[in-house]
């Protein structure tokens, strides 16, 4: 069955604040908690839907307020309408702010059943572990506890030194000893020098990758750190449209697109984009790091059909709270997703975690 229409009767926004495990260091910014937008929608027969946008401060010109008003005017002026025309009048003014169209639509998405988001058979999708340990000892001791713990893809952050990161990423290769296999990650930090001289000092062995090296907006710095690189270069921040996609596949020695949902505005374009990445002969990477369960379970279910490495969909996993009202399941390393399985929220959870919420209704169900 395709994705069917309805009429939307019901939306309701929140922001909700979820503290942290353990902070979660980027170049740009550290995050204790993450505060997503999370969007409830319902039809007149009660069914609903749900999605998420995460505005991460410094990762693009996207601001949490400009999110927020966004999500507000466009519930208000979407109740009562199509979903079909919904999504069509949210995606006109996607620009504004990507990731709030991306949870508006999302949530209808998933309320019209879309077959993206529908499991045939068990999945076990491996998931990448952020390595954070610098000292020699400690760099040895995570090692350890990350394989015991079933992961085999490690995610290395750089961006500071480039000196002092080429020591500890020999270090932590020389720990790894082949048995696991590293992403390099600079989140835009370097300059076009350093990002030169870190990536043309890099021993390959068991380096699947390195991201970001330079600005977003740079694309010559990154072309140029991609000529001297000995391991293929993967762009994220640009990759947010499919003009994107092809302009990275002109580029030599770009092997990987990072892509993720809320940058592109509904399942159906990030499958439109997922396979622009591959005909334009590169390798895709899928998740976002910031995103808790509902963005996580989605792209893991995008991830089923279209994926070939590691998901960086590992956001859930931070907080110290799970929403869903049965938490995806995790054991060794893998996200596990069961057929059929539909996730509910935890409205007792949402309630006592949330900042802000907003309710948008016909007036018989406002009356309710």
């Amino acid at each position: 069955m395709d994705a069917k229409t309805m009429n939307l009767a019901e939306i309701t926004l929140r922001i909700v604040r979820l503290p942290l495990i353990r902070p979660y260091v980027l170049s740009y910014r550290t995050y204790t908690e993450f505060e997503p937008i999370i969007v409830e929608v319902r039809d007149g027969d009660g069914r609903v839907g749900w999605g998420e946008g995460h505005i991460s401060p410094g990762s693009s010109s996207e601001t949490r307020d400009g999110g927020w008003t966004f999500c507000r005017e466009h519930a208000q002026a979407a109740i009562g309408k199509d979903t079909a025309a919904v999504k069509a009048m949210i995606a006109a003014h996607a620009g504004a702010s990507k990731v709030a169209a991306t949870a508006l639509i999302t949530a209808i998405e998933m309320l019209e059943d879309d077959p993206a988001l529908r499991i045939e058979r068990a999945a076990r999708l491996p998931l990448l572990a952020p390595f954070n340990s610098s000292a020699p000892a400690e760099i040895e001791e995570e090692v350890e506890r990350r394989l015991d713990e079933g992961f085999r893809t490690f995610k290395i952050k750089v961006g500071k030194d480039a000196d002092a990161d080429s020591r500890r990423v020999a270090a932590i290769q020389r720990a790894a000893a082949g048995r696991a296999t590293l992403r390099i990650d600079a989140n835009r930090a370097y300059n076009e020098g350093d990002a030169c001289r870190f990536a043309a000092a890099l021993d390959p062995a068991g380096i699947e990758l390195f991201e970001q090296p330079c600005d977003g907006d740079d694309w010559d710095a990154n072309a140029k750190v991609a000529a001297v690189s000995p391991v293929p270069v993967m762009l994220d921040e640009p990759i947010c449209a499919l003009a994107d996609v092809e302009r990275a596949g002109g580029i030599r020695n770009v092997g990987y697109c990072k892509l993720k949902l809320k940058r592109f505005g509904g399942l159906a374009l990030l499958a439109e984009a997922l396979a622009a990445v591959r005909t334009c002969g590169m390798e895709p990477v899928l998740g976002d790091g910031l995103g808790t369960e509902l963005s996580c379970w989605m792209e893991a279910c995008v991830a089923t059909k279209t994926i070939r490495n590691a998901g960086e969909f590992n956001g859930f996993l931070k907080p110290k709270l799970r929403l869903f009202a049965e938490p995806l399941q995790f054991a060794a390393g893998e996200l596990i997703l069961s057929p059929g399985f539909r996730p509910a929220l935890d409205h007792d959870a949402l309630s006592a975690h949330e900042i802000v919420r907003e309710r948008h209704a016909s007036l018989v169900n406002a009356r309710q």
